[in-house]
């Protein structure tokens, strides 16, 4: 690795991801996810924290939270299928957060969501998150996990609040349609 004295030194060698601006050295690596706007940096290591989360029940049980902040962070390009997913994501963290409901409902919710025709309208994303993916891996154990990720959530959440709004609007009508 070069030298790096400044944060211009860091700079200058790493590159941002497209999605959560993150910087990470450039890699070799080329995998990709067809529709979330991740670096292939970035998108290895949401998959070090995801096997985390499948290798130990402590870590998983806020998978689901998980990706919903990832995946709102890494909207990609304004195309029907970015569109839904960000828009599902954000309804996922606000029912989390807003309304504490649990992952098996969270789940249903978002699974009748999805199967709506709906033109879901493009949310323009934040400029800046104050966590990202890479600021999970420091968990030591499950319960730091858990609270890293709420913590994630909120903070991704409040930098999506421009568009809370619409996303609580979503919320209700998908809390309404299950009564």
């Amino acid at each position: 690795m070069p030298d790096v004295d400044t944060p211009d030194d860091l700079e200058r060698i790493t590159e941002p991801c497209p999605g959560c601006h993150a910087r990470y050295l450039p890699g070799v690596l080329d995998e990709m996810h067809p529709y979330i706007g991740a670096s292939p940096p970035c998108w290895a290591t949401f998959g070090e924290v995801l096997a985390r989360e499948f290798g130990d029940v402590a870590f998983g049980q806020v998978h689901r939270q998980t990706v919903d902040v990832y995946a709102v962070q890494h909207p990609g390009t304004d195309e029907r299928r970015q569109r839904q997913s960000v828009a599902l994501h954000l309804v996922g963290l606000c029912h989390w957060l807003e309304h504490d409901l649990e992952f098996d409902r969270l789940n249903a919710i978002t699974q009748r969501m999805a199967n709506e025709d709906r033109p879901w309208p493009w949310l323009t994303p934040p400029d800046a998150y104050a966590m990202t993916v890479g600021d999970i891996l420091v968990a030591r154990d499950g319960f730091e996990h858990v609270r890293l990720v709420r913590r994630w959530a909120e903070s991704t959440w409040q930098a999506w609040s421009a568009h809370h709004a619409q996303v609580r609007e979503w919320a209700a009508e998908a809390l309404d349609a299950r009564r």
